[in-house]
């Protein structure tokens, strides 16, 4: 790395659709977290370079009810802000299907790292990508993305803006049209934020789908509800005339800030593909410094205009926080924060204190091939390279129970390596499951059960599994396994790949349970 610069992605792996406030000299982001459990993850920083989690803001299960949604429904792209000692995050909660069921909801907090409120529901708030903006006089406004009645075109939405009640978060007063795409021809524009600056309101958004089109838009006026004009040099952000394998692709979905010393700076999402145009790891956040042109219009403020792998740091104190750990124990009541269920356990699926020093996973009947609650905790792969590893203990009681790792798309694409009974012997089983249908890929009989070491191993192209009868021992199980079946490209979806801990008995019941002693990550 080049000195003075920061290395871009801020947040490697799947953190997707960044929002971020500024409050003193302290800056707060939030990003998407679709169906897993906890949401919404917070992240603080001093210096906008390094950051460090320390909370989510759906963190209860009874906070909100994920209605058995598949993997790319669920939490999408919140928005934070702050207002007279509040942070707001506002949030689109999508069920049913994509282009179905949408909530949008409001929670509050006095510290961004919890507890978070109950959600509040905007009555009568369609659309994705909610957003809100608190003016000088006091007015709260609600900003979001509608889908056009119209639908003159593919992809035909627009912006609309509607006054909150600062106390009951509904809508008062009538719904103003602020951007019809029609007016651009415009595809799927989404992710609005207004930001009020020269006594203009300015209107960020994101536009050309979250693919190889996305891009970063602008347009302002006067007056809030007005008629916006359009920047004339839109999009002010876009790689989407680069080609897919560029370094960093699919550039979008955007929030800027200020900082205390004037400087400007965007968060937005984007990819880092590889062979294929495939990415693993999902949309990820990046940062890129922006100015104020003499025009009023704002543009990026680099050398080439894009959003590069390094750049200059910002003008503040440099803060450094302790990494996320690569390694748990399992030695404390609680998961670190970077482990996440899929869906809330509304069920126990796990403990940490009935044996200390593991994490129990109950043997639960739920699949990982089908839309549930299954027995499985992950995180996320960060890294084109890495290696995980756990040392697991369990004994299958019958032929339907399984335990192992997973590496997980969603429920109808990702790689399993288990340890089950066969004829009653133990195997190990490596499992492929491919648009929903699963297939067994290898099997080897295990000599001894009492304690197993499952590993990993990944890179652009293949995936790696591994297993051995002591820590140092990695005997292969099944190589070269297609990197590619877990692409978001692959599942057209919107996460990214997770790695952790599975078990389950198939549908049948059971009172077993697998204890995992520790699990390692390290990535490169």
């Amino acid at each position: 790395m080049l000195q003075n610069t920061y290395h871009n992605p801020l947040l490697p792996g799947f953190y997707p659709d960044p929002s971020i406030c500024r409050v003193g000299d302290d800056y707060y982001m939030v990003t998407s977290s679709f169906v897993y459990y906890p949401g919404l993850p917070i992240f603080h920083s001093k210096d906008l370079v390094h950051w460090e989690q320390v909370g989510h803001g759906i963190h209860r299960p009874e906070q909100l009810d994920y209605k058995n949604c598949e993997t790319s429904e669920g939490l999408w792209a919140p928005s934070i802000r702050y207002h007279n000692g509040t942070y707001y995050i506002i949030n689109t909660f999508v069920s049913a299907g994509r282009e179905a069921d949408r909530d949008n909801y409001i929670i509050t907090a006095k510290n961004p790292a919890g507890p978070w409120s109950n959600p509040i529901v905007v009555k009568g708030a369609d659309g994705i990508d909610s957003s809100l903006f608190f003016d000088d006089d006091g007015s709260l406004w609600y900003v979001g993305n509608y889908i056009s009645p119209d639908c003159l075109y593919e992809g035909h939405h627009g912006i609309y803006l509607n006054e909150l009640d600062p106390e009951t978060f509904q809508f008062k007063g009538p719904r103003y049209i602020i951007w019809d795409g029609v007016k651009t021809r415009s595809k799927w524009i989404e992710a609005p934020h207004i930001y009020k600056k020269d006594g203009w309101y300015y209107l960020l958004v994101a536009e050309g789908g979250t693919f190889v089109n996305h891009s970063v838009q602008m347009a302002r006026c006067r007056t809030i509800q007005g008629d916006y004009e359009i920047c004339p040099r839109n999009p002010i952000v876009s790689h989407r005339h680069m080609p897919l394998l560029n370094p960093i692709s699919v550039t979008g979905h955007a929030d800027i800030v200020e900082t205390q010393n004037g400087e400007w700076w965007m968060v937005l999402l984007a990819v880092r593909p590889y062979e294929g145009g495939h990415y693993n790891l999902g949309r990820e956040t990046f940062m890129v410094p922006i100015i104020w042109a003499e025009d009023g219009w704002p543009m990026v403020d680099n050398k080439t205009g894009l959003v590069q792998t390094e750049d200059r740091l910002p003008d503040l104190p440099k803060t450094i926080y302790p990494l996320m750990p690569e390694s748990d124990n399992f030695e404390c009541d609680t998961l670190q924060m970077q482990w996440n269920t899929i869906h809330p356990p509304v069920k126990q699926i796990y403990s940490l204190t009935d044996r200390f020093g593991y994490l129990r996973l109950y043997t639960r009947k739920e699949v990982l091939n089908e839309i549930c609650l299954p027995s499985f905790i992950g995180r996320r792969q960060r890294h084109k390279v890495f290696l995980a590893k756990t040392a697991m203990e369990f004994t299958p009681a019958n032929e339907n129970e399984e335990a192992g790792i997973a590496l997980v798309q969603d429920d109808r694409f990702h790689y399993l390596m288990v340890l089950v009974q066969k004829d009653g012997k133990p195997f190990l089983q490596a499992y492929q499951t491919e648009n929903g249908t699963k297939s067994l890929l290898a099997e080897t009989e295990i000599k001894d059960v009492k304690r197993l070491y499952l590993s990993v191993q990944g890179n652009t192209t293949d995936y790696d599994f591994y297993y051995g009868y002591t820590d140092q021992e990695m005997l292969p199980l099944v190589r070269g396994l297609d990197a590619s079946l877990l692409s978001s490209v692959v599942n057209n979806g919107f996460t990214g790949t997770y790695i952790g801990m599975y078990t389950s008995s198939n549908h049948q019941p059971s009172t077993n349970y697998a204890d995992f002693d520790w699990f390692n990550y390290q990535g490169e």
